[in-house]
């Protein structure tokens, strides 16, 4: 009766997970896990990896949302490039480092990638030619636990999805 009992278990387990799977949103495969994008647009190229139409991935301090004047650079010269190329859109991803639960990172990245927009907002770019997503902890550049490991991975990355 025990085994019929877990054998019940564990098909139900395996049907939810097969379930849970099959929901799960589409992702992009390509090299770069950066270069991955939820929206189902072709992904043209991302700021991580330098090939993202010259767009600057920018930086964040230790647990903040605040813009830097460093960041606010980068993003006005992000504003530059998007306003000289009204059809490009773009989606920013929100990036955490190694510190902190799965869920805060969650939730510390989609406003990291909620400030950068809205700075650009302000800056005279549309919005609805933004879309943002965090990633989290989940895609660090790099892997170390080092302060200068994780100074590099606090970052929004732009990401050009239509041109």
């Amino acid at each position: 009766m025990n085994l019929r009992k877990n054998i019940l278990q564990l098909g139900a387990l395996l049907l939810a997970a097969s379930l849970a799977g099959a929901c799960a949103q589409k992702k992009v495969a390509t090299d770069n896990p950066s270069d991955s994008t939820v929206t189902g647009d072709e992904v043209l190229g991302s700021s991580d990896t330098g090939q993202a139409m010259d767009l600057r991935t920018v930086h964040f301090a230790y647990n903040s949302v605040a813009l830097s004047d460093e960041t606010k650079a980068g993003l006005s010269h992000n504003a530059k490039i998007l306003a000289a190329r009204p059809s490009l859109g773009i989606q920013i991803e929100g990036h955490c480092d190694h510190v902190g639960g799965l869920q805060y990172n969650l939730a510390l990245g989609e406003r990291r990638a909620q400030s950068a927009k809205s700075y650009l907002e302000t800056l005279g770019i549309e919005g609805d030619r933004m879309t943002i997503i965090s990633y989290g902890k989940e895609h660090m550049i790099d892997p170390g636990e080092t302060e200068e490991a994780a100074a590099k991975n606090r970052r929004a990355n732009f990401v050009i999805v239509s041109k």
